[in-house]
């Protein structure tokens, strides 16, 4: 059973919700991003994305895309990532790990390259948030042959019609963007959000896992009775770049005392 199957089913079983922070690889070096990884999971995450960098941002923000643009320049490449996921779990870690990728990234790899180097590293699945439903038949047929998992994204902006037929061809959890636009840290939610939230649930049994915005632990304990699982990305993704200068040991406990806060956020009251 893919592992994030396997989570969902027991934190359902708990009445507990999911923490998924975002991590892009390579930010600032491939060594502490491994680091990270098993440090926000020790520290109460569950699922961990790991962000393949790259060149043209898609939905990013400034934050996001200022940390691809560093782990490039840096000299990161998808190979080191994979590798780096391989050792991650070699050194036994068991969580789910997923990709956000681009598509581009992917189509050059080759689609059943990609997918069989991503298997054989650990990786469990995908998001791929340039693809949209209406093209990625070719995917999804390959991607459920390797029992791997395609998370595709629903936005406040999405018809609902379509966002249906996103429901009905994803797999593992379907992820919910707060808000119209790019990723980032803010200090309010829309108002509509759980409303929105609710009738996606009706059209689905997937986890719907919420992101885009979510910055801060009072976010988390708002929206957690709403939700399978809570991503935080940007707020994240800056503190790494504000202390990417200290020791790695510094760096590493810092991000898991955040980790930790948005964990305890997570918990009913």
């Amino acid at each position: 059973m893919n592992r994030i199957d396997t989570l969902f089913s027991r934190l359902k079983s708990r009445g507990e919700k999911a923490l998924m922070p975002f991590l892009t690889a390579g930010d600032p070096n491939l060594e502490t991003t491994a680091a990270l990884v098993a440090e926000v999971l020790r520290r109460g995450a569950h699922l961990v994305e790991i962000g393949v960098p790259y060149s043209d941002p898609i939905a990013d923000g400034p934050v996001i895309s200022a940390s691809y643009t560093r782990a490039l320049d840096r000299g990161c490449k998808l190979t080191d990532i994979l590798n780096m996921i391989k050792k991650l779990r070699d050194d036994g870690l068991t969580a789910p790990l997923v990709t956000m990728v681009s598509y581009a990234i992917v189509h050059r790899r080759g689609v059943d390259r990609y997918l069989d180097e991503a298997l054989a590293a650990g990786v469990d699945g995908l998001i791929v948030p340039d693809l949209p439903v209406e093209e990625a038949a070719r995917l999804i047929e390959r991607v459920q042959a390797r029992d791997l998992r395609l998370i595709q994204l629903v936005t406040p902006t999405t018809p609902r019609d379509r966002a249906v037929r996103i429901a009905r061809s994803t797999t593992g959890f379907l992820y919910y963007v707060s808000v119209a636009g790019i990723t980032g840290e803010r200090r309010e939610l829309p108002s509509d959000l759980v409303e929105n939230v609710a009738w996606l649930r009706g059209q689905t049994d997937l986890p719907i896992g919420i992101g885009f915005g979510i910055s801060s632990p009072e976010h988390v304990h708002l929206l957690a009775p709403a939700a399978d699982g809570l991503i935080v990305g940007s707020a994240i993704v800056r503190r790494i770049a504000d202390g990417q200068d200290k020791p790695r040991e510094a760096l590493v406990r810092e991000v898991g005392d955040f980790v930790s806060e948005l964990a305890a956020a997570l918990r009913p009251d």
